[in-house]
């Protein structure tokens, strides 16, 4: 017998008692009570109806008794329902799809950086390294004046690129849903780096002429994970406000953040973010229920901005010329790491089986009292979640996750492909992430969506979807011209 078909036996072999003791410890409370039901049916079978019929006979009720069990009974169903959260829905929802003549292929990059950066050719070899690496595809999309040489960071533009960006993306919902703008009771518009006076909230009501009582917020400066934050936000709202429609607007304006110095550290994010944003319709109506795509089942946020570290790693400053840009600190990624476990650390209780939560919590026992050295267990969050939409900040935050959440190629599909189309489209990453998966038809009633998204502060958080029917596959979206060619091989290294 060939020497390695007996490890291959092993292995199964584990396997199979996994499944066994997953199964068990997941379904303990059942498989205890169905002894227990079988010796009461087995029990009332050997009485017989005479035995139970006297038996029954002997039962002495008095009105009073009767009436109080019965008050008590209505008293608590009603605290239960009163006190019991308003589901939430996420209705639908749409995502910007740049036109081709925003599109910004390697060679154009490259090109515009070369004729920017003429005094400094160091920072252009450096930004061609970058892009080697950075994920992205020939398809990402920078704003109109961006393209301009040299570029024009201008109020005016970025105006523009706002009301492109975040009209399309409410005309897209408003056909998609039916919905109209006097239906809107909430909004919320979240744009890190540009924020306008008037507000872009404020752009979106004079736009679409909505109602004068509408609840409005402008959230600015909270990073890539603005989305998830805005999220929360409404359905705090939501819980507040019966029968009412919230409108979440995520995305990240880029022509006034254009950096144009020589500073590394602030030239890496004109080399990752692109142009994107997305328009999502929540809702607590209950009418909204047959037709809505998912329901929101939990948000977590985890914010480590105590740190002084995690405080600046992510840091809007000015350069030693006095251009303004975005500093990525080298320790971003150990930063991040932290900030993510603290945040499955909450979670993890919230969504784990039973089983994975009595091994982690063995584990951490045998860790503490006997052997610290003892490797410690990483929860099986695959066992949580059917889908994982994991914010496309760049090539190395989904390496690192894939590798600390032991996730298989295809659960992270969804971010690469989404990095590669698009970009880091900031804050609205994870809903091109999430229409990619329901392009591929693979979204089914039942299923589990886990977004993470990490942002400045620094913050890592997360929101719990379950998939409220099975989606059939859309004719439109951002993917609909080339969702055919994906998923594609992204090599380690583009040579340009």
């Amino acid at each position: 017998m060939p020497p390695n078909l007996p490890a291959f036996s092993n292995s199964v072999k584990l396997k199979y008692v996994k499944l066994g003791y997953q199964y068990l410890v997941n379904h303990i409370i059942t498989l205890t009570l169905i002894p227990i039901m079988v010796g009461i049916f087995i029990e009332v079978i050997r009485l017989g109806p005479d035995e139970i019929l006297n038996l029954w006979r002997s039962l002495h009720f008095d009105l009073v008794q009767i009436l109080c069990s019965s008050f008590l009974v209505i008293f608590i169903a009603t605290v239960f329902f009163m006190s019991k959260p308003r589901t939430i829905y996420l209705v639908d929802y749409a995502c910007f799809k740049p036109p081709i003549t925003c599109r910004v292929p390697f060679a154009t990059f490259m090109e515009h950086s070369r004729l920017n950066l003429q005094n400094n050719p160091k920072s252009v070899e450096f930004q061609m390294r970058m892009l080697e690496r950075s994920g992205l595809g020939e398809e990402t999309s920078l704003p109109p004046k961006i393209h301009y040489l040299p570029p024009k960071p201008t109020m005016e533009a970025a105006r523009e690129e706002a009301e492109l960006v975040i009209f399309s993306a409410m005309d897209t919902l408003f056909k998609k849903t039916g919905l109209k703008p006097k239906d809107i009771d909430i909004l919320i518009v979240n744009c890190s780096l540009f924020s306008p006076t008037p507000s872009l909230s404020a752009m979106v009501i004079n736009k679409y002429k909505l109602r004068s009582n509408i609840k409005s917020f402008n959230l600015s400066g909270m990073g890539c994970s603005a989305g998830l934050i805005s999220i929360d936000l409404a359905r705090d709202l939501l819980q507040f406000y019966p029968n009412s429609n919230a409108v979440v607007v995520s995305t990240e304006i880029l022509t006034p953040n254009y950096y144009q110095g020589k500073e590394r550290a602030m030239l890496l994010p004109n080399c990752l973010f692109r142009m994107g944003g997305a328009a999502i319709l929540v809702s607590n109506r209950r009418s909204e229920k047959r037709r809505a795509k998912y329901r929101l089942v939990h948000v977590v946020r985890t914010h480590k901005g105590g740190d002084d570290k995690a405080f600046r790693c992510v840091f809007e400053e000015e350069d030693r010329e006095g251009k303004v840009g975005t500093s990525l600190s080298k320790d971003l990624m150990a930063i991040a790491g932290e900030a993510l476990k603290s945040n499955i650390t909450t979670i993890g209780p919230l969504v784990l089986p039973a089983s994975e939560q009595l091994l982690f919590l063995l584990t951490l026992i045998v860790r503490k009292i006997f052997n610290p050295k003892w490797k410690p267990y990483i929860p099986d969050f695959k066992q949580a979640f059917e889908h994982f939409c994991i914010h496309a900040g760049g090539r190395a935050v989904i390496d690192e996750l894939q590798k600390n959440l032991q996730l298989s190629a295809e659960h992270v599909e969804a971010s690469r492909m989404a990095l590669h189309r698009f970009g880091n489209t900031s804050s609205s990453s994870l809903w091109y992430e999430l229409s990619y998966i329901e392009a591929k038809g693979r979204m089914k009633k039942g299923d589990r969506v886990w977004q993470i998204a990490f942002g400045s502060g620094f913050k890592c958080n997360s929101a719990v979807w379950k998939c409220n029917k099975t989606i059939k596959t859309p004719t439109d979206g951002p993917w609909e011209d080339c969702i055919h060619r994906y998923p594609v091989h992204i090599p380690e290294i583009v040579k340009l």
